[in-house]
């Protein structure tokens, strides 16, 4: 048997944290003195200690390394690698964040004379579909704002319809810089998520919101949902959303590759969208706009059927943002529009 200071220094964990671990039931000790109330440990416990050791490095939280000390270690090596999956995904958020504000803190008054020439080409699209009954879906295009909403449960399309709406007053805000942009952004949808609590009184009522804020020479972006923006830089489609679904995250955390994440029965499951009843917690985002760039704004009822290599090729074979937008509504259609689908493209020229 190894007394409590001993096993913590075989182990590279300190007394405090054993006598911790032993209250949390995690590291129980192999037997107490009855008198003195010392811990002793086994031997064979110190594979145990050092892996509970180990995660701790990693920042798993105890409740976590209880769950995953229990299992076998095929298991627990699969668990490990999902935690580290979500975190290096939190942090790459956390980066984009610090990106914002550096850039915010470091902007100058001044403007570029180039880049206050750029503006917008702009065309929106929404359609039924060839199934659903009603469209529930928003879609707006304006000088500045570029919107899609897609809605679902009982009050879906007025959901949809008040988030967009309440976004529509940033058309008539001066340009400004770009982390006041973001700020703007953020309290728009929160004034978003109230109207849809006033219209969606049923609680299974929601909606995405996916939105982007034309500042002259960059786009804010705000994104709530899995209703999706993509950007076409020089023939490369890049999409700058991430999905708040179920299968996103099992995505994230390695339990499910994309290709079986087209069939799960939950794919469809959200995460994060505006309701009546919980606070969105949206995504915010700045990228700066180059000449030639096209934006496409879309709902899940174009990307749940069309691949990305199709849109690609739409938007990069297709002259106008009418046209385009027109497009890859009919190629939805065309794939059976199992749902309504919703388009928004703009380009960026000077």
């Amino acid at each position: 048997m190894l007394t409590i200071g001993a096993f913590a220094r075989a182990s590279r964990l300190t007394p405090k944290a054993l006598r911790l671990y032993d209250e949390l039931d995690l590291l129980r000790p192999a037997r107490v003195d009855p008198g003195t109330g010392y811990r002793y440990y086994a031997a064979d416990q110190l594979e145990r200690a050092r892996l509970v050791a180990w995660l701790r490095r990693l920042g798993m939280p105890l409740a976590r390394i209880r769950e995953v000390c229990a299992l076998p270690a095929p298991d627990a090596a699969r668990e490990v690698r999902a935690y580290w999956a979500r975190v290096e995904a939190e942090t790459a958020a956390r980066r984009d964040l610090a990106g914002i504000l550096v850039a915010h803190l470091t902007a100058s008054p001044r403007k570029d004379p180039t880049m206050t020439a750029l503006r917008l080409r702009y065309a929106a699209h929404s359609d039924r579909g060839m199934i659903r009954p009603a469209n529930q879906d928003t879609a707006y295009a304006g000088d500045r704002l570029l919107a899609v909403a897609d809605g679902y449960g009982p009050a879906g399309g007025p959901a949809s319809t008040a988030a967009v709406a309440c976004l529509k007053t940033l058309e008539r805000t001066a340009e400004r810089s770009a982390g006041s942009v973001l700020n703007l952004l953020e309290a728009a949808v929160r004034d978003a998520a109230l109207a849809v609590h006033d219209v969606a009184a049923d609680e299974e009522a929601g909606t995405t919101l996916t939105a982007m804020l034309w500042t002259g020479s960059s786009v804010a972006l705000v994104h709530v949902g899995d209703s999706r923006a993509y950007l076409l830089r020089d023939g490369g489609l890049f999409r700058i959303t991430h999905d708040h679904t179920v299968v996103q995250s099992l995505i994230d955390e390695g339990r499910l590759t994309p290709e079986e994440a087209a069939s799960h029965p939950q794919r469809a499951l959200l995460l994060n969208s505006l309701t009546g009843t919980v606070p969105a917690a949206p995504d915010l985002r700045l990228h700066d706009a180059h000449p030639g760039d096209r934006y496409l704004l879309c709902s899940d009822g174009l990307t749940a059927v069309v691949p990305d290599a199709r849109i690609r090729g739409l938007l990069g074979t297709e002259p106008t943002p009418e046209e385009a937008v027109r497009a890859l509504v009919a190629a939805a259609n065309d794939a059976g529009g199992p749902d309504n689908v919703s388009c928004v493209v703009a380009d960026v020229t000077r």
